[in-house]
């Protein structure tokens, strides 16, 4: 199973704060062991929202909006991805992890959908092409 841990931003991730030396040496040895134990498929810190755009889809309209975005609690400062055997284990493993900022922070992890997670819908056809870009990647 994969996850995505999301770290939510704060107002000194979105000011353009950077962590302390003791903070990137922290989590480069939590990343050590993500890797060792064979669980790390991706993760990266984020820019704040002010380097940023978002598009918004309406029917075939397309808007750009540029950042900064108002609403900090929802948006994303970095994340992980990892491959585990379960929730409680991506859960145990985000448990150890060192706190992503001085103050108080959160951590969200959300399932990663697979394909057979769509049923029918993932018909043999776009199976093969699923198959074929991620052979590709």
């Amino acid at each position: 199973m994969r996850f995505m841990i999301i770290v939510k931003a704060t107002e000194d991730s979105e000011a353009g704060k950077m962590p302390s030396a003791e903070l990137l040496t922290a989590m480069g040895k939590f990343n050590e062991e993500l890797v060792n134990a064979g669980v790390l498929l991706a993760g990266e810190g984020l820019q704040p929202s002010s380097k940023g755009a978002r598009i918004r889809y309406e029917g075939s309209k397309r808007t750009v909006i540029d950042g900064p975005f108002s609403e900090t609690k929802e948006l994303i400062a970095g994340f992980w991805l990892i491959q585990v055997k379960s929730k409680e284990e991506a859960i145990e493993w985000m448990k150890r992890c060192p706190n992503p900022f001085d103050g108080p922070s959160e951590i969200e992890i959300r399932q990663v959908f697979e394909m057979e997670d769509f049923g029918e819908a993932a018909t043999p056809e776009v199976k093969a092409m699923e198959e074929s870009l991620r052979a590709r990647l």
